[in-house]
């Protein structure tokens, strides 16, 4: 099964989460491998995000609820898709709460970038970052690639629209 997201971040969307109910719960391996990121990676977020709370079962088994997957995946996307530190995502929880982070999660917000401060790498990578930063060459996940897409799509629809307004019938 493919490990990357698909176009749509919904849960049951997410490669690996499609066998489920949209409300069903998730084990870390499920979780771990639909977003791409190692199981160990997502108990050390554990410690660093209080907001990631999994239920735990006899053994410690680990249980994903439908919004923690969404939290975990709006995590995965500041840290690893807009480069925030662990500090500056904590930042953007603590400013923007829980359900703007989940949202990102299941693409239905986009992050902004982070300030330098926050930037993985700090105030040194910010810059060269800053500087080399091409858009047209930046490799754009497939989430925000569809999102993207859909929203041009629509614009051209809009533009057709009020061209057809604008211009008197001949």
């Amino acid at each position: 099964m493919p490990s990357t997201l698909i176009a749509s971040a919904e849960p049951d969307e997410i490669p690996g989460l499609r066998e489920k109910s949209a409300g069903a719960f998730r084990t870390i391996g499920e979780v771990a491998e639909a977003l791409d990121v190692p199981q160990h990676v997502l108990r050390f977020w554990e410690t660093r995000f209080g907001q990631i709370r999994p239920m735990k079962r006899a053994g410690g088994r680990r249980y994903y609820r439908p919004d923690d997957v969404d939290l975990v995946a709006g995590i995965r996307h500041l840290l690893h898709v807009r480069r925030y530190t662990i500090k500056g995502a904590q930042r953007v929880i603590k400013e923007n709460g829980v359900r703007y982070v989940q949202a990102v999660g299941r693409g239905e917000v986009v992050a902004a970038p982070p300030l330098v401060q926050d930037l993985e790498g700090g105030h040194e990578a910010g810059v060269d970052a800053l500087q080399s930063y091409d858009p047209a060459t930046a490799p754009l996940p497939a989430i925000d690639q569809a999102a993207l897409e859909d929203t041009l799509s629509e614009l051209r629809a809009c533009r057709a629209l009020l061209d057809a307004v604008r211009l008197p019938p001949e």
